[in-house]
Parts: structure tokens; sequence; C-alpha cells
């Protein structure tokens, strides 16, 4: 039977020593780049047509990201308006006029917003 190691009462650590303690990061190539710096250009569309009068943004243009980074992209934007919306065709649906905040979300998220269309 194994006898277990246990903690000495007084709280303190048990004495051991740290076998990366003299190892320095000097003399290493830097890090990778952020993956947010510039991810690309997206265009924010505000549209009505088609739509039985209700205002839909639709962010479109977005490259070299897949599905689920627009799902999750999409719920960030739909959590920080209170709103609802979709991805549907590669494009980002979401209800309402809410431009401005959805092009603060993408800045933050290291793409250029541009507005475009009516």
């Amino acid at each position: 039977m194994r006898e277990k190691k246990s903690m000495p009462a007084s709280g303190a650590p048990p004495p051991t020593q740290n076998p990366f303690a003299s190892l320095t990061t000097s003399g290493l190539p830097p890090g990778p780049a952020s993956p947010h710096k510039d991810r690309g250009r997206v265009d924010i569309i505000r549209q009505t047509a088609h739509r039985a009068g209700k205002t839909v943004t639709v962010i479109t243009s977005f490259t070299g990201i897949g599905l689920p980074e627009k799902e999750a992209l999409a719920k960030r934007i739909q959590k920080a308006c209170g709103t609802g919306g979709t991805v549907k065709d590669g494009r980002i649906e979401l209800q309402g006029d809410i431009r401005e905040e959805a092009a603060r979300i993408l800045t933050e998220a290291g793409f250029r917003p541009v507005f475009a269309g009516g």
C-alpha cells in the first residue's frame, strides 16, 4: 500500500526546488504576431428591401474566417445589442439598424468595417 503525502500543518509549501528558476527568456525569438492585427475589410449594409419594411443590418465580405467564428462573432454582437440575428450564406444578418455597435465590435476583433450602401 502507498503512503499518502501530506502538506505540513503550518500551511507552508513542502520544501522543493524549482527546476525552472534559472531559465530566462532572453535570446528567444519573438512569439507569433497577434492573430487579430488586421483581418481585412468587411462591409456593413442596412437593408429594408424584401423584409416587410423591417430594417436589417447585414455584414458581408469576410475573408479567411470559417462558419464557427462567424457564428461566435454574430452571437457577440447580438448579446451586446440585445437583438436577434443569424448567419446565412456566409453573411451575418442582424435585426435592426445596429451598424455603429457592430462596427465597434468588429474593430475590436481586428476587422476594418466599412459602411456600404444606404
